[in-house]
């Protein structure tokens, strides 16, 4: 979750920080992201040398306080259930450390490294697209083998949190981080190559912000969770929009149920065609 960079100090000023972090602390906090509905704060846990991030749902003046009270903790206590699930099963998340779901806030892990979308936007930057109706080459085809080996680990983290019972609910390559790891380190399936130019596409993909994620064994909903994930997968990457089916393969071989929600996902595309068709 070490995505964004730290909001300005007039924000924070202007976005008063829960009580748990007015506390003095060796490491003062940072507000990182402001969104409609909490705060992300980098902060540190126990000892100032463990970061983390504090994820906080201030009151809403628009709902009746009681009401407001009941589903920011219901909120939180689900969020915080789906990644302890989620981490038992052997998924790629963050740790939740503490929460307090009655003041609104939950410690997770801080989860060094890049988001996937910046990853994939700076490998793409430094290319030069190929001519219009070219025809792709074996150099181009072998130069695409970090990002296809990217996609195939997108596919496993994928298959894994379907496999676990649980929908994520807003799948984007923002919502995904890429953690550094040891020289020779297999992850997620994939060993790293050599080459230093790939090393912005090497890491374990992280599935991150689960504030709209349920618990479901639907296939309906599993491929609705990829269609969202397809759909901003090319509007973010158009460049790269013909990889997609690498991680719709990588998802097969991963989830044995995968057939059945693939099935589904070709009915969730039809009716997305219509609805654009429609307007």
């Amino acid at each position: 979750m070490a995505a964004p960079a730290a909001a300005p100090a007039d924000a924070q000023s202007q976005f008063p920080p829960p009580k748990v972090l007015t506390y003095p602390a060796a490491a003062p906090p940072s507000l990182i992201t402001q969104g409609a509905e909490g705060r992300l704060y980098k902060t540190t846990h126990l000892l100032p040398d463990r970061p983390c991030a504090l994820k906080y749902r201030p009151p809403k003046p628009y709902r009746h306080p009681i009401l407001d009270a009941r589903l920011t903790k219901a909120r939180l206590s689900a969020e915080a259930k789906v990644l302890d699930r989620c981490r038992r099963e052997g998924v790629p998340v963050p740790a939740v450390y503490a929460m307090d779901p009655a003041a609104g806030w939950m410690m997770m892990e801080w989860i060094e490294g890049i988001p996937v979308r910046a990853a994939i936007n700076e490998w793409l930057g430094a290319r030069r697209p190929p001519e219009e109706g070219a025809e792709p080459s074996a150099e181009a085809a072998d130069d695409g083998a970090p990002l296809a080996d990217l996609m195939r680990r997108i596919g496993i983290a994928m298959g894994a949190l379907h496999r676990t019972g649980v929908v994520h609910g807003d799948l984007t390559t923002s919502n995904m981080m890429l953690r550094p790891r040891g020289e020779g380190q297999a992850v997620n399936g994939c060993v790293g190559g050599g080459d230093d130019k790939a090393k912005v596409l090497e890491g374990e993909v992280v599935l991150i912000d689960f504030g709209l994620a349920t618990q479901s064994m639907s296939d309906e909903d599993r491929a609705v969770d990829l269609y969202v994930l397809e759909r901003a997968f090319a509007s973010t990457h158009p460049r790269a929009e013909r990889l997609f089916a690498t991680v719709l393969e990588s998802y097969k071989d991963t989830f044995k149920k995968a057939p059945s929600v693939l099935v589904k996902l070709e009915d969730v595309r039809m009716r997305g065609r219509k609805r654009s068709m429609l307007g």
